[in-house]
């Protein structure tokens, strides 16, 4: 148990903060991207045609005590005989049990043009900010030298994103900023102790998603799929993932996450207003090979709550 615990606050203070330099830190990851894209695109608003509600809760690490846990909560929509689109999101992360707690709160706003017969495209803008709470106090249940730093407890910093996205029946593209503001926790004035000097830096991250349907004989449809994270001061990551569709109703395939992780995918298009997925990530890293580390689980629920407006613009692939 000492073990656990001592490994998990090397990866919350890897993840959260740096020691006398400045640490890049990334957004929330996820496997079940192609069906979660308005948390990482503001242009997808609305691109489903009718009001669209999606949830996704990831557990990351399951087995180790106080690993990261994610939920995030999508609501969209078109404005009915506009170009306009609308939502908001929600996405709360967890890491150490109670030790650090933050929530992202946005609203959603796309215009989308048609630029050829069967193309659209879309531009997104979301404006919101972030709540974050540390609470230093929790580490006094490890067995090593706390930190002589002020809690942080609900501090709102603002944000805004911005995001393009291009989709015709069977090929989709985005690129997007979600959040353009580069907060900086930590500074100089807010530690009691001189001896203790470190700086938290929320950085940009950039994503570029695409993937393209394939019809190929049958009840079966065949779709690869790809999203690129760059942020500075961090590796570039890449997921790639291939699924196939049989008969509408049920999808199964696999990812890989360049250097981190392999995964496995399945859906089921319940109805034709519900959705359910299910995910589990196995670490290829040396984290991945503890025993106490039993994987990274996802489960993903959409509801389109009204009739659509108007004819889907794009397949439930995405």
């Amino acid at each position: 148990m000492m073990l656990k615990k001592n490994f998990l606050l090397l990866i919350l203070f890897v993840s959260v903060v740096s020691i006398h330099k400045v640490k890049a830190q990334q957004d929330a990851q996820y496997t079940q991207y192609m069906f979660n894209t308005l948390s990482v695109n503001p242009a997808y608003a609305g691109s489903r045609g009718q009001l669209s509600a999606a949830a996704l809760y990831r557990a990351q690490w399951v087995g180790l005590d106080g690993a990261p846990e994610t939920f995030t909560l999508n609501l969209h929509s078109p404005i009915r005989n506009s170009r306009l689109g609308y939502g908001i999101s929600i996405v709360k992360d967890d890491i150490g049990e109670g030790v650090v707690s933050e929530t992202f709160l946005d609203a959603v706003i796309s215009y989308t043009i048609d630029v050829s017969l069967e193309g659209k495209l879309s531009f997104g803008l979301k404006a919101g900010g972030n709540i974050l709470n540390l609470d230093f106090n929790q580490l006094r249940n490890f067995d090593l030298e706390p930190v002589n730093v002020d809690n942080i407890e609900n501090r709102f910093s603002p944000n805004v994103g911005l995001g393009v996205y291009y989709h015709t029946n069977k090929f989709y593209a985005g690129l997007s900023a979600p959040n353009l503001f580069q907060t900086e926790h930590f500074d100089n004035s807010q530690t009691n102790s001189t001896a203790v000097n470190f700086l938290s830096k929320e950085r940009i991250n950039f994503y570029l998603i695409t993937g393209y349907v394939f019809d190929i004989g049958g009840d079966f449809k065949f779709k690869p799929a790809l999203l690129t994270k760059a942020v500075g001061g961090a590796p570039l990551q890449v997921d790639v993932s291939a699924n196939f569709l049989f008969n509408d109703k049920f999808s199964f395939g696999a990812a890989y996450r360049w250097n981190a992780a392999v995964s496995a995918l399945a859906g089921f298009q319940i109805s034709d207003q519900l959705m359910l997925g299910l995910a589990y990530d196995k670490e290829t890293t040396e984290l991945g090979g503890t025993q106490f580390n039993d994987g990274s689980f996802e489960i993903f629920l959409r509801v389109e709550l009204v009739k659509s407006f108007q004819k889907l613009v794009s397949p439930r692939f995405f």
